[in-house]
């Protein structure tokens, strides 16, 4: 079972812009469907919060404290495909910098859940 970890939009989850909170994706990921490629267990949920600078950070340390290296991070729905856009980076560029900083790759979504 991979290990994933996953990155949401803290403004969409606080605000209800169309995401309850991180429910949707964590049943994505525990079904394996929409971008998963099978059941995974959770390691770590990361909220980014505007304007997105302590995301990589934030993630690194989720990622030292509970001691689980996880296989996978996923960009959530809420973050990939929001409208409007995020003002502070976009889908592709966070995922790039969370590549970098964590040597782990990014998936661009998590679920299709409307």
């Amino acid at each position: 079972m991979k290990k994933v970890a996953i990155v949401g939009c803290g403004a969409y989850m606080e605000s209800g812009y169309g995401c309850p909170g991180e429910w949707r994706c964590m049943k994505a990921a525990a079904l394996g469907t929409g971008k998963f490629e099978g059941p995974s267990q959770l390691t770590a949920f990361i909220a980014c919060e505007c304007p997105g600078r302590t995301t990589a950070p934030n993630l690194g340390m989720a990622i030292k404290l509970s001691e689980i290296r996880p296989d996978v991070i996923h960009l959530s729905s809420c973050m990939v495909n929001a409208k409007p856009a995020c003002p502070y980076v976009s889908p592709v560029e966070l995922a790039s910098i969370l590549e970098a900083k964590t040597g782990i790759p990014v998936i661009l979504g998590t679920h299709e859940y409307h």
